[in-house]
C-alpha cells in the first residue's frame, strides 16, 4: 500500500495483495514489479480499484448474510 494508508487490520495485507493480483490477472493489467503505479494508465488503475471494490463488497455481503 502506498503513501500513508494504514490498514485497520494489518493481518489483511496478504489477502489484499492477493485480491490485487487476482484483479490484475482478470483484467489483463500488469502490476509493476517495483510497486510504483505512476506509469499505469488512469483507466487501468480505475479498473483495478473498481474490481477490488466490487469484490470487497461481495465478501462483506456474504459475511453479513451468514455466508450464504
Amino acid at each position: 500500500m502506498a503513501g500513508n494508508q494504514q490498514l485497520v487490520v494489518p493481518q489483511a495485507k496478504a489477502a489484499l495483495n492477493n485480491l490485487k493480483t487476482e484483479a490484475a490477472q482478470s483484467l489483463g493489467v500488469q502490476i509493476p514489479a517495483d510497486g510504483y503505479y505512476g506509469n499505469v494508465t488512469s483507466r487501468d488503475a480505475g479498473s483495478l480499484g473498481g474490481y477490488i471494490t466490487k469484490k470487497l463488497v461481495q465478501i462483506a455481503e456474504q459475511q453479513l448474510s451468514g455466508g450464504r
